[in-house]
């Protein structure tokens, strides 16, 4: 069965609605009664969705984008398809965020167990036998939790969240907004799920995006103490089977990581960043935003990578290089500093005698 969402949707709404919500203008000619269900991203938009682009990144994949309406920069309006309305304003990001306010406006507080609720289990949470719930773990309404799954003291599982077989969530960890699978292992102190730092930043002040994505972890993770994973924003965050984090880890929204990765202490991977299976990254490294890291890619720790890398690569320092060209340049560097070194003196006091001997 598909699982319902984790935030309640309004609309539909019209495209005069939209465009008033957001500061956008609708196209000469147009009405404005077309009604939009949803909001989603440029590569998963149907008819009935409206989508937003303000990175010409995301102009390749306007050609196939079958969204009902785009908000758009008047810079990109002309790339859109003629199917596709217009809805221009000057900060495309910032008019998304408000029309997300629009049809999420419960996404800004969301809720991870019941009001008022006295009871530690939801009344209509859902647990199979041999759950074990120590002292002071709340779990939310409508979590569903597999047997052989121990939650330690003052954890939550919230609100719709799903924990598979086997798993084990450690001592003051929140799961929210989160499908995790069996036998995965979340140590004390994690949070998974929280918001994704999102804001449509401006002269006047940084506005709020909500998040209405998801956290997808699978089956044999394991998460170390304190690491935080933020939701997707449209799309899910996703940890894929069998990968192994370190404490302290930063996973921003939308991020993929494959599968069986390892990922040390003090790493951060920035939003909507994708690492393929087997990557390794060690210790204080770290991923831009909206970069592949390819299949068994190796990051040396302490080095960030900012651009796309290909499988197998191994890269070290900052900005992020291949490990022979960055020994290379150690090499030139060191023999350089060795003749600066043994190099001569400044003329007229070589010998060590004051210019009078």
């Amino acid at each position: 069965m598909e699982h319902p969402g984790f935030f309640d949707r309004a609309g539909p709404f019209t495209l005069a609605e939209i465009a008033k919500a957001a500061g956008a203008q609708l196209p000469p000619g147009n009405d404005g009664t077309l009604q939009l269900t949803d909001l989603k991203p440029v590569t998963d938009a149907g008819p009935q969705h409206l989508t937003f682009v303000d990175n010409r990144k995301y102009l390749v994949h306007l050609p196939k984008c079958r969204a009902g309406a785009c908000l758009v920069a008047p810079a990109f309006v002309t790339r859109l398809p003629p199917h596709i309305v217009p809805l221009v304003t000057p900060v495309a990001y910032r008019g998304f965020a408000l029309a997300m306010q629009l049809f999420y406006a419960d996404a800004l507080r969301p809720k991870a167990a019941r009001a008022g609720g006295q009871a530690a289990v939801d009344p209509t949470a859902r647990l199979e036998s041999g759950v074990e719930i120590e002292p002071g773990a709340i779990i939310g309404p409508e979590a569903e939790i597999g047997r052989g799954t121990r939650v330690a003291a003052g954890a939550v599982v919230g609100y719709r969240c799903t924990v598979g077989r086997d798993s084990y969530i450690g001592p003051g960890a929140s799961v929210t907004h989160a499908l995790l699978g069996n036998r995965v292992v979340i140590h004390a102190g994690v949070r998974i799920g929280q918001d994704g730092f999102g804001f449509a930043m401006g002269k006047h002040g940084h506005l709020k995006v909500p998040q209405i994505g998801r956290v997808i972890i699978q089956d044999d993770v394991e998460i170390g103490a304190n690491t935080c994973i933020d939701r997707g924003a449209l799309k899910d965050t996703v940890i894929g089977e069998g990968s192994k984090i370190d404490n302290l880890v930063q996973i921003g929204h939308n991020a993929v990581l494959g599968r069986h990765c390892v990922i040390v202490g003090q790493t951060g991977i920035a939003g909507s960043a994708t690492l393929e299976d087997f990557v390794v990254m060690g210790g204080q490294s770290g991923v831009v935003g909206h970069t592949r890291i390819g299949q068994g890619a190796q990051i040396a720790g302490g080095s960030h990578v900012k651009d796309d890398a290909p499988p197998g690569s191994r890269l070290i320092g900052t900005p992020a290089r291949p490990i022979k060209e960055w020994l290379r340049e150690n090499m030139v560097l060191q023999r350089l500093a060795a003749q600066s070194k043994d190099g001569p003196t400044p003329a007229g006091n070589d010998d060590g005698r004051d210019d009078g001997a």
